[in-house]
Protein backbone atom coordinates (compact mmCIF):
# COMPACT_ATOMS: atom_id res chain seq x y z
CA UNK A 1 0.00 0.00 0.00
CA UNK A 2 1.47 3.63 -0.83
CA UNK A 3 1.56 6.02 1.80
CA UNK A 4 0.71 9.50 0.80
CA UNK A 5 2.77 13.02 2.62
CA UNK A 6 1.89 17.16 1.55
CA UNK A 7 6.19 17.77 1.58
CA UNK A 8 4.89 21.20 0.79
CA UNK A 9 1.58 23.03 -0.27
CA UNK A 10 0.18 20.93 -3.11
CA UNK A 11 3.56 18.55 -3.66
CA UNK A 12 2.80 14.77 -2.63
CA UNK A 13 5.37 12.24 -1.65
CA UNK A 14 3.46 8.68 -2.43
CA UNK A 15 5.86 5.69 -1.14
CA UNK A 16 5.49 2.31 -1.16
CA UNK A 17 8.08 0.37 0.50
CA UNK A 18 9.26 -2.96 -1.10
CA UNK A 19 10.86 -5.54 1.75
CA UNK A 20 13.06 -7.15 -0.55
CA UNK A 21 14.54 -4.42 -1.47
CA UNK A 22 14.72 -2.41 1.68
CA UNK A 23 13.80 0.74 0.40
CA UNK A 24 11.08 2.74 -0.25
CA UNK A 25 10.13 3.76 -3.98
CA UNK A 26 8.51 7.47 -4.18
CA UNK A 27 6.88 9.62 -6.77
CA UNK A 28 5.82 12.87 -6.32
CA UNK A 29 2.34 14.59 -7.52
CA UNK A 30 2.48 18.16 -7.79
CA UNK A 31 -1.73 19.62 -7.70
CA UNK A 32 -1.80 22.28 -9.86
CA UNK A 33 -4.05 23.98 -13.61
CA UNK A 34 -1.80 21.67 -15.21
CA UNK A 35 -1.12 18.40 -12.56
CA UNK A 36 2.54 16.69 -12.82
CA UNK A 37 3.56 13.22 -11.44
CA UNK A 38 7.52 13.34 -11.03
CA UNK A 39 8.81 9.47 -11.36
CA UNK A 40 6.37 6.87 -12.88
CA UNK A 41 7.30 4.04 -10.12
CA UNK A 42 7.56 0.12 -11.44
CA UNK A 43 4.82 -1.55 -13.12
CA UNK A 44 4.35 -3.90 -10.50
CA UNK A 45 3.46 -0.62 -8.11
CA UNK A 46 0.97 1.31 -10.72
CA UNK A 47 -2.19 -0.28 -9.59
CA UNK A 48 -1.10 1.22 -6.15
CA UNK A 49 0.23 4.44 -6.64
CA UNK A 50 -2.97 5.16 -9.33
CA UNK A 51 -4.92 4.48 -6.34
CA UNK A 52 -3.09 6.73 -4.66
CA UNK A 53 -2.96 9.83 -6.88
CA UNK A 54 -6.70 8.90 -7.11
CA UNK A 55 -7.29 10.30 -3.57
CA UNK A 56 -5.62 13.57 -4.76
CA UNK A 57 -6.82 14.32 -8.30
CA UNK A 58 -8.32 12.82 -11.05
CA UNK A 59 -5.72 10.48 -12.49
CA UNK A 60 -7.02 10.73 -16.43
CA UNK A 61 -6.32 14.97 -15.76
CA UNK A 62 -2.36 14.57 -15.20
CA UNK A 63 -0.72 16.70 -17.70
CA UNK A 64 3.15 15.99 -17.31
CA UNK A 65 5.31 12.91 -16.35
CA UNK A 66 8.61 13.89 -15.54
CA UNK A 67 11.25 11.95 -14.58
CA UNK A 68 15.82 11.64 -14.36
CA UNK A 69 16.41 9.39 -16.58
CA UNK A 70 15.65 5.93 -18.39
CA UNK A 71 15.17 3.50 -15.71
CA UNK A 72 12.26 1.11 -14.56
CA UNK A 73 11.32 2.66 -11.04
CA UNK A 74 11.46 6.63 -13.23
CA UNK A 75 9.21 5.66 -15.88
CA UNK A 76 8.96 1.56 -16.20
CA UNK A 77 5.12 2.80 -16.06
CA UNK A 78 4.68 5.55 -18.68
CA UNK A 79 2.93 3.81 -20.59
CA UNK A 80 0.05 2.96 -18.41
CA UNK A 81 0.03 6.61 -16.79
CA UNK A 82 -0.60 7.77 -20.06
CA UNK A 83 -3.38 5.49 -21.12
CA UNK A 84 -5.31 6.41 -18.25
CA UNK A 85 -4.31 10.12 -18.85
CA UNK A 86 -4.98 10.69 -22.28
CA UNK A 87 -3.16 13.98 -22.25
CA UNK A 88 -0.23 13.61 -20.57
CA UNK A 89 3.27 14.04 -22.10
CA UNK A 90 6.59 12.76 -20.88
CA UNK A 91 8.27 15.72 -19.71
CA UNK A 92 12.45 14.28 -19.26
CA UNK A 93 16.16 15.96 -21.34
CA UNK A 94 16.22 16.57 -24.62
CA UNK A 95 18.73 13.86 -24.90
CA UNK A 96 16.08 11.28 -23.22
CA UNK A 97 13.92 12.07 -25.77
CA UNK A 98 15.92 12.10 -28.69
CA UNK A 99 17.68 8.67 -27.83
CA UNK A 100 15.26 6.75 -26.06
CA UNK A 101 11.76 8.16 -24.05
CA UNK A 102 10.17 8.69 -28.31
CA UNK A 103 11.63 5.48 -29.59
CA UNK A 104 10.75 2.66 -27.01
CA UNK A 105 8.75 4.39 -23.90
CA UNK A 106 6.50 7.16 -24.33
CA UNK A 107 3.11 6.56 -26.08
CA UNK A 108 3.07 10.20 -27.53
CA UNK A 109 6.15 12.60 -28.15
CA UNK A 110 8.22 13.37 -25.56
CA UNK A 111 8.59 17.29 -24.18
CA UNK A 112 12.54 17.11 -23.89
CA UNK A 113 13.80 20.00 -22.62
CA UNK A 114 17.15 21.90 -22.31
CA UNK A 115 19.12 23.10 -19.62
CA UNK A 116 17.99 26.42 -18.45
CA UNK A 117 14.18 26.05 -19.54
CA UNK A 118 11.34 26.20 -17.61
CA UNK A 119 7.93 24.75 -17.33
CA UNK A 120 4.87 26.36 -15.61
CA UNK A 121 2.23 24.64 -15.09
CA UNK A 122 0.00 27.25 -13.10
CA UNK A 123 0.71 28.40 -9.68
CA UNK A 124 3.97 26.94 -9.81
CA UNK A 125 7.48 26.87 -12.62
CA UNK A 126 9.87 24.38 -12.79
CA UNK A 127 13.27 24.94 -13.57
CA UNK A 128 15.01 21.83 -16.01
CA UNK A 129 18.51 21.30 -14.95
CA UNK A 130 20.55 18.84 -17.25
CA UNK A 131 22.55 16.69 -14.88
CA UNK A 132 24.56 14.05 -17.07
CA UNK A 133 25.78 10.75 -14.94
CA UNK A 134 24.27 12.09 -11.93
CA UNK A 135 22.69 10.25 -10.31
CA UNK A 136 23.38 8.21 -13.40
CA UNK A 137 23.05 7.82 -17.00
CA UNK A 138 24.23 10.23 -20.36
CA UNK A 139 20.43 11.86 -20.27
CA UNK A 140 19.95 12.49 -16.85
CA UNK A 141 18.29 15.51 -15.72
CA UNK A 142 16.46 17.49 -12.72
CA UNK A 143 13.54 19.74 -11.76
CA UNK A 144 13.54 22.62 -9.53
CA UNK A 145 10.09 24.30 -8.24
CA UNK A 146 11.09 27.86 -8.12
CA UNK A 147 8.42 28.93 -5.91
CA UNK A 148 8.91 26.64 -2.99
CA UNK A 149 12.61 25.55 -3.78
CA UNK A 150 11.44 21.72 -3.78
CA UNK A 151 14.21 19.87 -5.63
CA UNK A 152 13.19 16.48 -7.43
CA UNK A 153 16.34 15.24 -7.18
CA UNK A 154 15.94 11.28 -8.00
CA UNK A 155 18.29 8.87 -6.69
CA UNK A 156 20.23 11.59 -4.78
CA UNK A 157 20.03 11.23 -1.02
CA UNK A 158 18.95 7.48 -2.07
CA UNK A 159 18.28 5.89 2.08
CA UNK A 160 17.43 2.50 2.33
CA UNK A 161 14.83 1.16 4.95
CA UNK A 162 11.19 2.35 5.53
CA UNK A 163 11.99 5.47 7.07
CA UNK A 164 10.02 8.28 8.40
CA UNK A 165 8.15 10.43 4.99
CA UNK A 166 9.92 13.67 6.12
CA UNK A 167 12.54 14.68 8.15
CA UNK A 168 14.47 17.86 9.15
CA UNK A 169 17.51 16.01 10.66
CA UNK A 170 20.71 15.40 8.56
CA UNK A 171 20.23 12.86 6.23
CA UNK A 172 24.10 12.36 5.19
CA UNK A 173 25.00 9.50 7.54
CA UNK A 174 21.93 7.34 5.96
CA UNK A 175 23.09 8.22 2.38
CA UNK A 176 26.34 7.62 3.00
CA UNK A 177 25.50 4.11 4.43
CA UNK A 178 23.52 3.13 1.83
CA UNK A 179 26.24 4.12 -0.61
CA UNK A 180 29.23 2.36 1.28
CA UNK A 181 26.52 -0.74 1.57
CA UNK A 182 25.73 -0.40 -2.40
CA UNK A 183 29.70 -0.98 -3.19
CA UNK A 184 29.80 -3.86 -1.36
CA UNK A 185 27.01 -5.67 -3.16
CA UNK A 186 25.70 -6.77 -7.14
CA UNK A 187 24.98 -3.16 -8.01
CA UNK A 188 28.07 -1.68 -7.31
CA UNK A 189 28.47 1.40 -8.50
CA UNK A 190 25.28 2.39 -9.75
CA UNK A 191 26.17 6.02 -9.19
CA UNK A 192 29.39 6.98 -11.14
CA UNK A 193 31.64 9.79 -10.20
CA UNK A 194 33.55 12.07 -12.94
CA UNK A 195 35.20 14.61 -13.28
CA UNK A 196 32.08 16.57 -13.68
CA UNK A 197 30.03 15.29 -11.03
CA UNK A 198 31.21 17.72 -8.00
CA UNK A 199 30.78 20.86 -10.31
CA UNK A 200 26.94 19.24 -10.85
CA UNK A 201 26.15 18.64 -7.17
CA UNK A 202 27.76 22.15 -6.37
CA UNK A 203 25.79 23.80 -8.83
CA UNK A 204 22.59 22.13 -7.38
CA UNK A 205 23.30 23.64 -3.82
CA UNK A 206 23.89 26.88 -5.10
CA UNK A 207 19.92 26.40 -5.76
CA UNK A 208 19.52 26.67 -2.38
CA UNK A 209 16.74 24.10 -1.87
CA UNK A 210 14.31 23.94 1.01
CA UNK A 211 13.11 20.60 0.20
CA UNK A 212 14.95 17.93 -1.35
CA UNK A 213 12.41 15.05 -3.00
CA UNK A 214 14.34 12.07 -3.09
CA UNK A 215 13.38 9.18 -5.22
CA UNK A 216 14.60 6.66 -2.45
CA UNK A 217 13.92 7.73 1.60
CA UNK A 218 12.70 10.69 2.96
CA UNK A 219 12.17 14.45 1.88
CA UNK A 220 14.87 16.24 3.49
CA UNK A 221 13.38 20.02 4.98
CA UNK A 222 15.92 22.43 5.93
CA UNK A 223 19.41 23.67 4.43
CA UNK A 224 19.25 21.69 1.03
CA UNK A 225 22.56 23.88 0.05
CA UNK A 226 24.17 22.23 3.06
CA UNK A 227 23.00 18.79 2.26
CA UNK A 228 24.02 19.04 -1.35
CA UNK A 229 27.83 20.22 -0.40
CA UNK A 230 28.37 17.45 2.09
CA UNK A 231 26.72 14.74 -0.28
CA UNK A 232 29.20 16.20 -3.08
CA UNK A 233 32.20 15.04 0.35
CA UNK A 234 30.40 11.62 0.56
CA UNK A 235 30.48 11.04 -2.73
CA UNK A 236 34.45 12.02 -3.49
CA UNK A 237 34.86 9.55 -0.68
CA UNK A 238 33.15 6.86 -1.16
CA UNK A 239 32.97 6.69 -5.19
CA UNK A 240 35.36 9.14 -6.28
Amino acid sequence: MATITEIAPDVFRISTFVTAFNLQFNQFLVRDEEPLLFHTGLKALFPAVREAVATLIDPSLIRWIGFSHLEADECGSLREWQTIAPHATALCSLVGKLVSIDDCMAVRPAKGMLDGEVLTTGQFRFLFLSTPHVPHCWEAGMLFEEAQRVLFCSDLFHQNGDVEPMTDSDVIGRCRDALAEGQRGPLANYMPYSNQTDGILHRLAALQPKTLAAMHGAAYTGDGRKAMQELALAFKEILG
